[in-house]
């Protein structure tokens, strides 16, 4: 019986690809340096962003010095247009994300996140619009662990504990996400049902995953309440 079900951010709950996107090209031409150049500073700072040894704000620092073109009123901009761009994100939900998070809370199934984020990507989630729906949250950045470490899913069945006093079993709870950082196998490999959200998968639009052949795949989010009744 599934009495949790556990989620993806993005491109699961939020995708990037229905707004306006700040990403490496697009910092590397505000700054006005060479794509590649940036790519060759941000990219090897990606691990540390990702499990909270390095903020987003720390790392742009370092590379607009280091390519001698920094000034406060530049950084300040391009910090905060990366915040707008990840906030956007929020605005632009699947229609049907709201009513299945409020269709799990009315029938009692908990609801965790388990996502590889950065600094400001933390920040953003704990302030959007889906963050109460969640009853257990592991947030790469702040669990110094991301995905597909075992253990960051652990943790999520750790807090789900302290959450309702009663343990969970990993094979009672439901894992939906897109495939990136071979997020599906881990879950599997922990003892959770796994299925491949690809409501907001496109053709041609540079989506870092595709369909994944071995999982169920979810069209729609809703179809994530018929799978629950499926396991019963």
């Amino acid at each position: 019986m599934i009495k949790a079900v556990i989620f993806d951010m993005y491109e699961t709950l939020i995708t990037h690809f229905e707004s306006p996107l700040y990403f490496c090209a697009q910092m590397a031409l505000d700054a006005g340096i060479a794509e590649h150049r940036f790519r060759a500073l941000w990219e090897p700072a990606e691990n540390d962003r990702t499990i909270g040894k390095r903020t987003f704000e720390e790392a742009l620092e370092t590379i607009l010095k280091e390519s001698g073109c920094y000034s406060k009123e530049l950084y300040d901009r391009m910090v905060q247009k990366r915040i707008q761009t990840k906030e956007e994100c929020f605005n632009h939900l699947h229609e049907e994300i709201i009513p299945l998070l409020r269709s799990l809370k009315e029938n009692g199934t908990l609801i965790g996140l388990i996502s590889n984020c950065f600094s400001e990507e933390a920040a953003v989630i704990r302030k959007s619009v889906l963050f109460p729906y969640f009853d257990a949250v592991c947030l790469s950045y702040e669990q110094g662990l991301k995905k597909p470490d075992t253990r960051i899913y652990e943790r999520c069945l750790e807090k789900f504990y302290k959450f309702t006093n009663k343990c969970l079993c990993a094979e009672e709870c439901l894992y939906v996400g897109d495939g990136g950082s071979f997020e599906l196998e881990a879950a599997e490999k922990n003892g959770m049902h796994a299925v491949q959200a690809v409501w907001y998968l496109r053709d041609g639009i540079g989506q870092p995953v595709g369909r994944k052949a071995g999982f169920l795949q979810m069209e729609t989010p809703m179809q994530v309440l018929d799978e629950i009744k499926k396991v019963r």
